[in-house]
């Protein structure tokens, strides 16, 4: 069954023949390669685009290894180009390319050329590109699949695959399988040979205990801040030497170029500023979070945050950890609000819970955001299948379902 990936199929189509290269980035097999093709081919297909003026270069594979060299690949693109009409050069892993930024440019020179290329680095790509090339570039950010396309793959019931979802997470392949066995085991593969592998190649490390070490302290605590004096400490205690935190801090910049995880800073919301002292980091996808720690810490109140988080930056929300800081029995005390959200003049505060089955943890829940000051929207998302309410503090409850498989729903 194909997955649609209707929204960035949409940002593709919205960005088309915009004279921008549009460089698709996201960790290794969430489905940057099928977004191009067949689902923005066939795209382009059923506008009229003829076969010919679709130029798909899969840079990965061995039998176009001779475009690595960048003027062999400037050279066959150029020599493709017959008329005015159009030309859609889909290039897939552009960072094989030596030198790629030059050749891109010089694309951007040729009015009828429409650039797209993929990259799985985003220090690599979305950065160094975008920098290079001065506003000539856009990005498509790709994550693994939301839950709303992984249930519209599934023939089961909601709540099943919501429950295979919050273990397995959302890699697209996993959509091809029967068994947990196997669902299990290729996570587990998938970690081990492709990612980890490919960070400590990529940037040259020696010490890949360490960066394992460092990939399963972020497994363990996925919705717990902590910052890079934290995580050295926890080295020390453990008996390594010779280990700086400087190499810590360059660690975790290596994982979250490779988009294994996303750093998520802290904002005190009556401050109006960022707090540096520490900061949260989310797994992109929690079933190679749960995959690293062999399955052995499916927490749902820490998986289901992650899932929260995920799905608010799919939807466009640029996302912080929010601090209140309020005066109880003459102290200074920060309260936590989970996620704040902000998309042009929209914000919302959202709590995470996985139940509110006592008034002491409704309070809990409900004290940061009533400690907000201003008029934003506040929401509580649980786990358990409720119809959307608001609670006689204005607040919304929401259940996790309904929120992923709802776009709206936090306008309700």
């Amino acid at each position: 069954m194909e997955i649609e990936r209707k929204e960035y199929l949409q940002a593709l189509i919205d960005s088309k023949s915009n004279g921008l290269v549009k460089v698709i980035t996201g960790i290794r097999r969430c489905g940057k390669s099928y977004l191009l093709d067949p689902i923005f081919t066939d795209y382009l297909r059923s506008v009229g685009v003829e076969n010919s003026h679709i130029v798909k270069i899969d840079l990965d594979e061995r039998e176009n290894r001779k475009y690595w060299n960048p003027d062999a690949l400037d050279s066959y693109v150029r020599g493709l180009i017959k008329d005015r009409q159009t030309y859609y050069i889909l290039l897939d892993e552009v960072q094989f390319v030596k030198d790629f930024e030059s050749v891109l440019n010089g694309f951007l020179h040729i009015r009828n050329l429409d650039v797209y290329v993929t990259g799985s680095n985003s220090r690599f790509l979305s950065s160094d590109i975008i920098t290079e090339f001065r506003g000539r570039g856009t990005q498509i950010k790709v994550y693994p699949l939301s839950f709303k396309e992984y249930y519209s793959a599934t023939k089961i019931e909601k709540r099943d695959a919501f429950s295979s979802y919050m273990i397995y997470g959302g890699m697209p392949f996993l959509t091809t399988m029967g068994s947990d066995g196997a669902k299990a085991k290729y996570l587990k593969e998938l970690f081990d040979l492709t990612y980890t592998k490919d960070i400590v190649e990529r940037n040259g490390l020696r010490k890949d205990d360490i960066l394992e070490c460092l990939i399963n302290i972020l497994a363990s605590s996925i919705g717990s801040l902590t910052n890079a004096t934290r995580i050295f400490n926890t080295f020390v205690s453990d008996g390594y030497k010779g280990l700086s935190k400087e190499t810590i801090i360059k660690y975790l910049s290596h994982l979250t170029d490779s988009f294994l995880v996303e750093k998520v800073d802290r904002y005190d919301i009556k401050g109006k500023r960022y707090i540096s002292s520490s900061s949260k980091y989310y797994y992109e996808d929690v079933g190679l979070r749960n995959a690293r720690l062999n399955f052995r810490q499916v927490e749902e109140n820490h998986i289901m945050e992650n899932i929260i988080y995920l799905e608010l930056v799919r939807r466009g929300f640029n996302v912080d950890v929010g601090v209140v800081e309020i005066n109880e029995d003459h102290r200074r005390k920060q309260l936590e609000v989970d996620f704040v959200c902000n998309e042009g003049s929209k914000r919302y505060y959202i709590q995470s819970a996985l139940n509110l089955d006592t008034r002491g943890k409704t309070v809990q829940e409900e004290k940061p955001l009533m400690n907000v000051p201003d008029s934003f929207k506040k929401i509580i998302i649980v786990k358990d299948s409720i119809p959307p309410w608001h609670n006689e503090e204005g607040i919304l409850v929401l259940g996790i379902i309904d929120f992923l498989l709802d776009g709206s729903c936090l306008e309700v």
